[in-house]
């Protein structure tokens, strides 16, 4: 039986498989850092990280599909 944390992991992971392509189509990529206190921690690479529409890619696309794949998550920050 997977514990609430794990779940939570699990689905996030599902949530950044389903942007992977969008990111690779402009040559970035994101990487699960970690999950505390149903806070996400990514980190933007290749192209994405720096590109100054990385802020909206992150509010607009990666939060909002992270929480509608995991609700109980409350904000997710770019790390570098």
């Amino acid at each position: 039986m997977e514990t609430k944390q794990e779940e939570t992991v699990t689905k996030v992971l599902e949530s950044l498989e389903s942007i992977r392509p969008f990111l690779n189509k402009d040559g970035g990529d994101i990487e699960l850092v970690d999950i505390k206190d149903n806070v996400v921690y990514v980190k933007l690479q290749g192209n994405c990280n720096g590109c100054p529409m990385s802020f909206s890619t992150m509010k607009l696309g990666v939060e909002n599909t992270i929480k509608q794949f995991a609700p109980e998550i409350v904000e997710v920050l770019s790390v570098e």
